[in-house]
């Protein structure tokens, strides 16, 4: 038998065998550029935070007189001058904050576990059309529902009181439908059912069988909120006008107002806004253990 010879491809004049193979494809050039974005979008987050951290270790004079991610020397007398500004209002503010955001993110879980589980769990006329409405109220900027509620709070004589504060953030809409979501993927009809056939109540059905299997979910719910409220501005500043009630937002922005008139205060501004993240990355720090990827998780872990 006679084989056949292949012709060998003769090598293009003025190029170098092995330099195609030697070449990074196309494909993975492309594929940089997702990753290349993703730091430069890094960066552009971290950056301010970076800013905060060097200029709160400076003085009153090294801030306007230095290079700017200089670091200085001035950060013990910050954290004293800032203690001592009007007998330690700073940290009232502080708790006021955690107060806002403890309770308020702790009633918001509360009531969205429920919600949402009504909505996935039970069959009613009108679901599907209070869901949408539910959706209609994420999509709602939350400028547009200050001044409303402020008027229905006033009439209630609620506000410049910590309820004013409150009352406004337990029914979080996108807390409602996560809850909803996270519900219909981890909690089976099968065991409701079940439940159901044992005698046990729907109350205790939802407490014993069904919150263990969403505390995943609920989890995520109640740290959003929690950030949202800690970073709110606009609703404590229409409801409240006692400076003593002011949560951290707030009460920074009066000392940033008055540092146009007393230069010295912007030192106990960014050193107030430094502290202000801790209690936020230390609550990451703690609960990322509950965080699943996988929504069943929670169902296979109970």
């Amino acid at each position: 038998m006679s084989s056949l010879a292949v012709p060998q491809a003769e090598p293009v004049a003025g190029s170098t065998p092995g330099a195609a193979q030697d070449r990074p494809p196309l494909r993975r050039r492309i594929g940089l550029i997702p990753t290349v974005t993703l730091l430069l979008g890094a960066l552009y987050c971290l950056l301010p935070v970076a800013w905060v951290v060097i200029a709160a270790t400076k003085s009153g004079r090294e801030l306007f007189s230095t290079f700017t991610f200089l670091p200085g020397t001035g950060f013990a007398g910050n954290l004293r001058d800032l203690n001592a500004y009007r007998d330690g209002v700073y940290w009232q503010w502080m708790g006021n904050s955690a107060l806002y955001a403890g309770l308020g993110a702790l009633l918001s879980t509360c009531v969205s576990a429920v919600s949402g589980y009504a909505l996935a769990i039970y069959r009613f006329r009108g679901r599907e059309t209070l869901f949408n409405v539910l959706l209609a109220g994420v999509l709602m900027p939350p400028v547009i529902l200050a001044v409303p509620q402020y008027l229905l709070l006033a009439k209630a004589d609620f506000t410049d009181s910590y309820l004013s504060v409150l009352l406004p953030q337990i029914l979080w809409p996108y807390g409602v439908y996560l809850a909803r979501i996270y519900a219909v993927a981890a909690v089976p009809s099968d065991v409701v059912e079940a439940g159901r056939m044992d005698g046990a109540s729907e109350w205790r059905i939802f407490t014993r069988i069904a919150l263990p299997m969403m505390i995943p979910g609920m989890v995520t719910v109640f740290l959003f909120q929690f950030v949202a409220i800690w970073n709110n501005f606009l609703l404590p500043y229409i409801m409240l006008s006692d400076d003593e009630k002011f949560p951290i937002t707030l009460g920074l922005f009066t000392l940033l107002e008055q540092g146009a008139n007393t230069p010295a205060l912007y030192t106990l501004v960014i050193t107030g806004a430094l502290l202000a993240v801790l209690p936020l990355v230390a609550l990451f720090l703690v609960i990322q253990r509950f965080w699943s990827l996988d929504l069943l998780s929670g169902a296979v872990k109970s």
